[in-house]
């Protein structure tokens, strides 16, 4: 597992420490998946009601506050594949 996928979980697991209703998968191009259910966050490559794909850089934003996932869907920087409520309840959750 990576630096950046380990970094991530924890940056994922502060923001969402009851973990998430449905089953969400982070993937940051290049590095690896990161899972997020009723369970807690994890790293991992499960099946996901929902999946948010970004490069490492819109990810990080994202995470600490820099980047508007709404805007990084806008622009081509995040791809959503699945259900669009589930990421907005993800968007809210990383705002």
């Amino acid at each position: 597992m990576s630096e950046v996928i380990d970094k991530a979980v924890e940056a994922l697991q502060a923001k969402m420490p009851d973990g998430f209703s449905s089953t969400a998968k982070f993937v940051i191009e290049d590095e690896g998946s990161i899972i997020v259910d009723e369970n807690g966050v994890r790293a991992g490559d499960d099946e996901a009601e929902v999946v948010l794909t970004a490069d490492r850089d819109t990810f990080e934003g994202m995470l600490n506050g820099d980047v508007n996932p709404t805007s990084a869907f806008m622009s081509g920087k995040l791809k959503i594949d699945g259900s669009m409520g589930l990421a907005m309840q993800l968007g809210a959750a990383l705002a």
